[in-house]
């Protein structure tokens, strides 16, 4: 393992079995996440971009261990936590966080903001009530809240407000990794920028490293250092952010890129329209899971599933193009 990676994901698989006939047998899987492999360093944020169902949602919950993978390893500073269970995964937890897409249902609604904020340092460690209640406001300072919400209801905030609860709940034990998985596709335009610029002060201030999911790539590029562009459960480019938007090497990031808006309506840009829809991933094409959809796709593309490999210094791409 890389000495500076943080996380290390090696042939991750994540499968839901299709149940079938009067014995409810296993008859087929749907493969949300496809043999996926990617490291992330200390301090650094990594985007994972692509459509909706792509698997990027369930990659993020499969780290966490919020669902059992179905093949592949987790390595979290170096420990393998793929198989971790009771209190061992629980310890283990600490270090890692999430921030959930939506602020409404993450909240338990029967608590106040202090105890949701509370709770889960107290099931790590016992803290005297006075010193925990100044620990949490200042920790909902820190994310942009008064005090006074401390002795509110979740629903008494808006949107936003709800997700900087939510931030202040991921940061109450000081993770190292907080995976963030679209937290701010269900936020107003107009608050999305603040929650983002929150997160990466937040990054600076405690060392944070950020799995950062999302569709949005003008939101990926705006928050990332690295990104890895998923589609069918499939990692098919992982570059660096200049790399990546520069000069995009898989047609399927091609075709993402030529779909970002042109702030300046006097500049064209063609944009690439690809046909067809998205496979299902409980049936997915052999090969390489984008040739169906694919403007450059050759017969080996059918036949071979093209492994993710670099062909530039930190570039990587899924692709017989390459």
């Amino acid at each position: 393992m890389d000495s500076d990676a943080l996380l290390e994901i090696q042939n991750l698989k994540t499968y839901y079995p299709i149940r079938g006939g009067f014995f409810r047998r296993v008859v087929g899987n749907v493969k949300a996440v496809d043999d996926v492999s990617f490291t992330i360093k200390r301090g650094e944020t990594l985007g994972l971009v692509g459509e909706s169902g792509c698997g990027k949602s369930t990659t993020g919950r499969t780290i966490l261990r919020l669902m059992k993978p179905t093949d592949g390893k987790v390595l979290f500073e170096g420990e393998d936590i793929t198989n971790l269970s009771g209190a061992r995964l629980q310890k283990a937890r600490r270090d890692f966080q999430m921030i959930f897409q939506d602020p409404y249902a993450s909240l338990n609604p029967m608590q106040m903001v202090g105890d949701i904020i509370s709770e889960p340092i107290l099931n790590y460690e016992k803290r005297d009530k006075k010193e925990l209640k100044q620990y949490v406001k200042n920790l909902l300072k820190k994310v942009g809240l008064p005090e006074e919400a401390y002795y509110k209801y979740a629903h008494e905030f808006s949107g936003g407000q709800r997700q900087r609860i939510g931030i202040a709940r991921a940061l109450a034990l000081n993770p190292k990794l907080i995976i963030a998985d679209e937290p701010v596709s269900a936020l107003d335009v107009s608050v999305q920028s603040q929650v983002l610029n929150l997160l990466k002060d937040l990054q600076e201030e405690f060392g944070l490293t950020y799995l950062f999911i999302a569709h949005d790539l003008s939101v990926v590029k705006h928050m990332s250092d690295r990104i890895g562009v998923m589609y069918l459960g499939n990692l098919v480019e992982v570059a660096s952010n200049k790399d990546l938007y520069q000069e995009p090497l898989h047609p399927y990031t091609q075709a993402l890129i030529s779909a970002i808006p042109e702030p300046n309506p006097k500049l064209k840009k063609e944009r690439i329209v690809l046909q067809g829809d998205v496979p299902s991933p409980a049936n997915p094409p052999t090969g390489c899971p984008f040739h169906t959809r694919c403007p450059m796709a050759q017969e080996i593309c059918s036949q071979e599933k093209p492994p993710l490999k670099e062909v530039k210094p930190g570039h990587h791409v899924a692709c017989v193009l390459y």
